[in-house]
């Protein structure tokens, strides 16, 4: 795979103002794009426009509130099909060959030096830029603070309609991840799931990889796609979050 001509990851880079000194954005699963040198996956465009292929709307949000915050972002450029970011690299789900009743031909053949030029290629530099933005932080003196955003589909492997329209991800670290919950329970039109639809308890992903391991405070949101799968959603989700992450931080930053 020829780095030089495609670059596998977004960075937006922090506004002169940050509103939250410290926040990070990350965005996983931002695209469906597959990168030239891998080809194609065999699937239809109807099949990599569907959550298998990514996070639907995470992207728009991200960066919505990347530019609200003044916060840097750093967000995939290759879909999870490929090879998933937010999967360890002995991860058996690294490379699906399956996802949600969808065969994915063109990682039926693939093998281990295949998976290998993945993770150098594509999965290595994504997290490489991550570290080398909260190491920069570090080095300023500032306590960084991660906040990973995703999106879920109503429903998966045929299973009965999922209730929440949002829910936050969290392992052993509570000190973000509470807050946040509170915050987004205490608007009352929203059913909020914590560690739904998803536990956030998967060694060796993004959030364990970046926050539980380096001991920083994170949380991974997740937001129903229907909710921000258009531009007026994404915006509206976007300019929620914007109010309710500050109050997050400066909860967790003066809890007793």
């Amino acid at each position: 795979m020829d780095t030089q001509t495609y670059d596998p990851v977004e960075e937006i880079s922090a506004g002169p103002e940050p509103v939250i000194p410290g926040l990070v954005l990350l965005c996983d699963h931002a695209s469906n794009a597959i990168p030239p040198a891998i080809g194609t996956l065999g699937l239809p465009s109807e099949d990599m426009a569907r959550h298998i292929a990514w996070d639907i709307g995470a992207r728009d949000v991200v960066l919505a509130l990347a530019a609200k915050l003044g916060a840097p972002a750093v967000l995939s450029r290759f879909s999870r099909l490929v090879i998933d970011p937010n999967r360890g690299p002995k991860d058996p789900t690294l490379v699906m060959r399956l996802y949600d009743g969808t065969p994915i031909p063109g990682n039926r053949a693939v093998d281990a030096d295949d998976i290998s030029a993945r993770r150098a290629n594509l999965h290595q530099p994504y997290h490489d830029r991550i570290s080398a933005v909260i190491d920069g932080m570090i080095a300023a003196g500032t306590q960084p603070h991660l906040i990973s955003v995703h999106s879920f589909t109503r429903q998966l492997r045929g299973k009965a309609s999922r209730p929440w329209h949002a829910g936050v991800l969290w392992d052993q670290d509570f000190r973000l991840a509470g807050p946040l919950l509170d915050i987004l329970r205490a608007d009352g039109d929203l059913v909020v799931g914590d560690n739904e639809p998803y536990l956030g308890s998967l060694p060796g992903d993004t959030m364990w990889t970046h926050g539980t391991s380096r001991g920083l405070p994170h949380a991974l949101i997740e937001i129903r796609n229907d909710l921000i799968a258009d531009e007026f959603g994404a915006s509206a989700w976007a300019d929620r979050l914007a109010q309710l992450i500050p109050e997050a931080v400066w909860k967790m930053e003066n809890s007793t």
